[in-house]
């Protein structure tokens, strides 16, 4: 009589199709790629402090940036990290309703925060500040731009397992596929930490800081 081995991976568990260093092959891939993109963002965060202040006697930062309505999206962005993790804990313990709710509602605030980007880009071009009105302007845009890019994409990625979950095919023994998006949003939120308090905060702190001497 043919015996199970109880100690066998589950498909679609961290334990399935390990690597070497104990990681699912899925969770090291999401790994590496978000390693990669850290060295994408550094390069485009290093490109826009080189070019800071060529304005070409444009609009400079100061004039234009609207820090108030700026954390506001932010603040909204970052809630978001928090419905994943409700997500995330809610298909682990096989509340597939639950899971939808946060998912959904995790999708809607990143599609909030980009609202919010969109409305931002309207208003600078307006007042002259576009991708060619400067170096300053080019670098900034396109830091803003490709983060804008990448929660676009976990949007998609979202609404995919939401979908998924409606026909059934996204059951709870295949949660670390919600980890590994997980992964994923939480990587763009804390990279917007970062663009946000280099590109506004900072700036705004060195133009408000009184004259010393």
């Amino acid at each position: 009589m043919a015996t199970t081995d109880m100690s066998a991976p589950l498909p679609g568990t961290d334990d399935a199709h390990a690597t070497t260093l104990g990681l699912a092959n899925d969770k090291m891939a999401m790994w590496t790629f978000i390693g990669s993109e850290c060295l994408f963002f550094g390069a485009l965060i290093s490109t826009y402090l080189i070019y800071f202040g060529r304005t070409n006697e444009g609009p400079a930062p100061a004039g234009i940036f609207d820090i108030p309505f700026t954390s506001a999206s932010t603040f909204i962005l970052l809630m978001s990290s928090l419905g994943m993790v409700l997500a995330l804990a809610a298909i682990q313990a096989g509340d597939m309703r639950r899971f939808r709710t946060w998912t959904m509602a995790t999708a809607l605030m990143g599609a909030t925060f980009l609202a919010g980007q969109f409305y931002e880009f309207s208003v600078f071009a307006a007042e002259g500040f576009n991708l060619t009105t400067s170096p300053f302007s080019s670098s900034f845009f396109v830091l803003t731009g490709f983060h804008g890019l990448h929660v676009a994409l976990g949007i998609l990625m979202l609404l995919s397992m939401w979908a998924a979950s409606m026909m059934g095919r996204l059951p709870q023994q295949l949660h670390t596929t919600v980890e590994n998006i997980g992964l994923y949003w939480h990587f763009v939120d804390i990279v917007w930490i970062i663009i946000f308090t280099v590109v506004y905060l900072i700036p705004a702190a060195i133009t408000i800081a009184p004259p010393t001497g």
